[in-house]
């Protein structure tokens, strides 16, 4: 509903723009048009995530940030026994509707029950319980989901005091990447020094790591991987001094 609106609120400044020009010419025109086929499409009750759309449709999707042109990760949820089961007579009716209407969506079965049963279980009882009823915490799969979803992924910064995980677009370089921590960091960029969380947990430590090759140092065009932990090295911009903004004549 929120989308039909936007899109006809759209629909009625581009048709006021319109009437200054001659009809059928100028971009206000071919708005009023592609406008018109976009509140078409959602009137008959679909998602604009699953039309068929032109470049130039993209374009002015993108420029309106409609709910529905974004991809959903489906939760549902579901009691102990039915999630300890893996069955719920409202799944198959549940993942037939998303088939038909939303292919592209995710669907996760979740029990809440179950969710917080594990969070107030240290690891040991944690491990028990997953081992003794086959079946695991949904979370993991939830983040995930999100974050492909979002087109986003994490690296981790990590010290003596913390470790801390940093999301950012997939794709992103080193220097933008850096931007998410400070704007600094981007700015006076010099390099990143990148190891994978996998290959540090086998071998275990960081110096083993570096004896077999896989620390690394990257430049400005490396693009940073998903579970990437990262040391930054950068300079310190330079404030520019108010003296020699100053300079000239008097």
């Amino acid at each position: 509903r929120k989308d039909t609106e936007w899109v006809r609120s759209r629909k009625r400044l581009a048709e006021q723009k319109m009437k200054n020009v001659k009809a059928g010419q100028g971009i206000e025109q071919k708005e009023v048009d592609m406008l018109a086929k976009i509140e078409a499409h959602l009137a008959a009750g679909k998602v604009i995530r699953m039309g068929v759309w032109t470049m130039g449709e993209v374009e002015l999707l993108n420029s309106m940030q409609l709910l529905t042109a974004k991809q959903c990760v489906v939760l549902v949820n579901m009691c102990e026994e039915d999630y300890k089961r893996k069955k719920n007579k409202w799944l198959p009716k549940i993942k037939a509707w998303l088939d038909e209407n939303s292919n592209k969506d995710v669907l996760i079965p979740i029990s809440c029950v179950v969710e917080d049963k594990l969070a107030l279980m240290d690891a040991a009882e944690r491990t028990t319980y997953e081992t003794e009823s086959k079946c695991a915490s949904a979370c993991p799969k939830v983040v995930k989901a999100g974050l492909k979803a979002l087109n986003m992924q994490c690296y981790f910064t990590a010290g003596s005091d913390e470790v801390r995980s940093w999301g950012i677009q997939t794709g992103s370089k080193a220097p933008q990447a850096a931007g998410v921590i400070h704007s600094d960091f981007e700015k006076g960029f010099i390099m990143a020094e990148t190891m994978g969380f996998d290959d540090l947990k086998e071998a275990a430590s960081v110096a083993a790591l570096k004896a077999g090759g896989k620390y690394k140092m990257n430049g400005k065009e490396y693009v940073v991987q998903d579970g990437d932990i990262i040391n930054f090295k950068f300079n310190t911009p330079q404030k520019e001094n108010k003296k020699d903004k100053q300079k000239g004549p008097h």
